[in-house]
Parts: structure tokens; sequence; C-alpha cells
């Protein structure tokens, strides 16, 4: 461990998104092996993972943002930790609610396509799709690690446990996107390229989300406030719908509650 936080902070932002992508990737693999998935695991698998970022969004990002907002305020810098954590995180949601509305994108089971109308092949607006929904993850983990390196308020131990714990979801996220795939006719090739094509995008916000932090260090209760509304604004727009879709509501439910469970014992735990 020591080696690892001797490390600059986009450093360590970008091996921990390679790491929450790897586990996409290896969720995605899991298509080579099964071509079905049964409807109440696939459920339980989005509660789970919908429970993972919500607990993640308040403990990790919400928490320390408030706590960090609070200390400049008090510094005579800034606005009250209440606004300043409300500002970002309204903000997070409607920077996802307008990506939403722009990019063009289909998600897996839904009929027709959203965002701008284009010619764009089927599975790049499904890559697009998926892609949207994992730049707040990866801009969370890279905010969390830029934070810890210039502010005492967060610590290092507390953005490896969201990097954990993204990554943790991430894998029964990667086998939801892929499976399904398969299940529709696609070749278990393609349903694995679609699923881990996705993650890709983490690194990218992780180490982007990082290097802003470290630029623009006033803006860290903002940063983390706004990946804390990006994430939830995919939670409720996505997750939580889509696990209850199929009238699963108590597996996906128990699902939420354990995500919630593992991801706060893990920050409580390492944080």
């Amino acid at each position: 461990m020591n080696w690892f936080a001797s490390l600059p902070a986009i450093t360590q932002a970008l091996l921990a998104t390679l790491f929450t992508y790897a586990l996409t990737a290896l969720g995605a693999a899991t298509v080579f092996f099964f071509k079905t998935i049964n409807r109440r695991v696939l459920d339980g698998m989005l509660g789970f993972a919908a429970g993972v970022m919500i607990a993640a969004s308040f403990f990790s990002l919400l928490a320390p943002a408030i706590e960090m907002a609070e200390l400049a305020h008090a510094a005579g810098k800034g606005l009250p930790s209440w606004a300043a954590a409300v500002l970002g995180f309204i903000l997070g949601g409607a920077f996802l609610r307008f990506s939403d509305l722009l990019l063009p994108h289909h998600h897996v089971g839904s009929r027709e396509d959203e965002g701008i109308k284009t010619s764009w092949s089927r599975s790049l607006l499904l890559v697009l799709a998926i892609t949207l929904h994992n730049i707040p993850e990866g801009l969370a983990v890279g905010v969390g690690f830029g934070a810890a390196a210039v502010n005492p308020a967060a610590g290092l131990a507390g953005a490896l446990s969201l990097a954990f714990g993204i990554g943790l979801q991430n894998f029964p996220e990667g086998a939801a996107v892929s499976i399904p795939l398969r299940r529709e006719g696609l070749s278990r090739l393609k349903s694995f390229w679609i699923g881990q094509a996705s993650g890709i995008v983490e690194p990218i916000a992780g180490v982007l989300g990082a290097v802003l932090v470290l630029s623009m260090q006033a803006l860290l209760p903002y940063a983390l406030s706004f990946a804390a509304g990006a994430m939830i604004f995919v939670v409720a727009e996505e997750l939580i719908p889509e696990a209850y879709r199929q009238g699963n509501d108590h597996i996906a439910t128990m699902g939420l509650i354990l995500g919630f469970a593992v991801m706060m014992a893990l920050d409580v735990a390492l944080g």
C-alpha cells in the first residue's frame, strides 16, 4: 500500500479506474460461459449496483464535500456547506440529463433510440448508452483521489474504498449488459465487446476528474457533489426502473439493500 500512496494522484486515479474497467470487462466475459441469465438474478444484480452507487454518493462524495465546504466557509471562502453541496449535486444531475437528451444512444431491451436522431449502428448506440452511465463512476473515482491529495478532509483510504465499491458493482453490471445482448442474437464476441467497451471511458473520466481537482482546488466540494448528483441520476433514471421492470420488486430491493450495506461497510472500515 505504501508504494501506491507514494504515487501522484493522477496515476492513482488511472490505476484505480483501470481496475474498475477490468472488472467491467471480466463481468462482460461471462457471456462466453452463459447464453442467458435468469431475470430474477439480473434484477438482483441491478439492485446491488444501485445500492453501491447510492451509498458511494453519500459516504464517499457528499459527506466529504460538505465537510470541505464547511472548512472553506469558516475560513471566509465559498458558499455555506449546504449550498455548495446542493449546487454541485443539482448540476451533476442536470449534466447527465442534458447529455441523455443530446447524445444518441440505445438501452438494452428498449424499442426506441434516445437522444438526437442518427443513422449510427445499433451496436455503437448501445456502447454510447452504457458509456454515458459509466462517465460519472470514473469521474467520482478520479475526483476522490484528487481530493485525497489536496485536502485532509478526504483520505486515500476513502478513495480506495470508492474505487473498490465501483469495481465491485461493475462486475455484475458488465454481465448484465453482455448476456442480454447474447440472448437477443448477437455473437458472444460482439456481446462481450459491447459490454466491455463502455468501461473504457472510466479511466479517461477518472484522470480528467483528478486533473480538474488538482488544478482548481477551490472547486473540490462542488466536484465531489457533482459526481454524486450524476451517479444518483444514473441510479434513478436507469438502474432502478430496469431492475423493477419485470416485477421482481423484492429481489431488486434486497439487492439494493445489500449493495448499500457492502459499500457502507467498505467506506466506514477503510475510510
